[in-house]
């Protein structure tokens, strides 16, 4: 008797932890659904500045990759999940973006881009302050582009362009990553 109950509880402990990770304190999902399609975890982690944890960053893909070459030139719906560890203003969301876009991309890509850029500013705008355990994702689904939603709301209009979502990824997967720990992790790469 005592042996099915261990065995019971056991089995409630694991389907509880089933479909999601856990980085930083926060539960991951496994997989989401990003305009219809699975995608899968690539890999997440904690994204710091100075001694400050920011936020859990996840990729999410159609298939794993471990190359920065490879997920970004993966085609089809794509998702970063940003779960906040802190409060952030409009201002820092907004401005950590650009930054990130900024080392990442030539004049000649930022000149390219610049409306979606611009879209993408406006956006974060909209979103406005994001408070600490809140999710802003960044997905992109071919028929509809780049969206930003804050906590499952989406802000802003579409952002048209694979080409523009690639050059978002490079933010945290580029030669240039906002943080190479998180880097390496949202790769799925030992740290």
């Amino acid at each position: 008797m005592i042996a099915r109950i261990a065995l019971l509880c056991s089995l409630l402990f694991s389907a509880g932890t089933l479909g999601a990770a856990e980085v930083g304190g926060v539960r991951i999902p496994d997989a989401v659904k990003v305009g219809g399609a699975d995608l899968v975890l690539n890999g997440a982690g904690v994204r710091t500045r100075a001694v400050f944890k920011v936020y859990v960053g996840a990729l999410y893909l159609p298939e794993k990759k471990t190359t920065a070459n490879d997920a970004l030139a993966q085609k089809g719906p794509k998702r970063v999940a940003l779960h906040l560890l802190r409060d952030l203003t409009a201002e820092q969301l907004g401005g950590a973006l650009n930054d990130g876009l900024a080392a990442n991309l030539s004049d000649a890509e930022r000149a390219q881009f610049k409306a979606q850029i611009d879209e993408l500013k406006a956006t974060m705008e909209a979103v406005g302050a994001a408070k600490e355990k809140s999710v802003v994702t960044l997905d992109f689904a071919p028929d509809g582009g780049t969206r930003v939603a804050l906590d499952g709301t989406t802000r802003g209009k579409p952002i048209p362009g694979e080409d523009f979502y690639r050059a978002l990824l490079r933010i945290w997967i580029g030669d240039k990553p906002v943080d190479r720990t998180l880097k390496a992790a949202m790769l799925g790469q030992p740290g």
